[in-house]
Parts: C-alpha cells; structure tokens; sequence
C-alpha cells in the first residue's frame, strides 16, 4: 500500500496489519510513486521465491 506524505514523498506500507502494535509496517519511504512501486514489486518477488 502507498501513501503520500504531507511531504509530498511515497511511503510504502505493509498489507497486513501488524498484530502487535495495530498499524501497517513501514516498508519505506520514496521520493517518487513509481520508486515506491517499484519496490513493492521487488518486495513480492522475493516473498514468492
């Protein structure tokens, strides 16, 4: 999931809920939306592999 900062920069969050604190894992922040892209689509490569 990615949202957009009051910043105006893209954090990319996890899609599940963290079971301990509640709230989405913070995945990272990118400068751009398709940088943020890009990098969920790494992330579920690796998560398959």
């Amino acid at each position: 999931m990615i949202r957009k900062l009051a910043s105006g920069k893209y954090r990319l969050y996890s899609r599940k809920v963290n079971p301990k604190t509640r709230k989405r894992r913070n995945l990272g922040t990118f400068n751009t939306r398709k940088a943020a892209a890009q990098h969920e689509r790494e992330i579920q490569y690796f998560k398959r592999a």
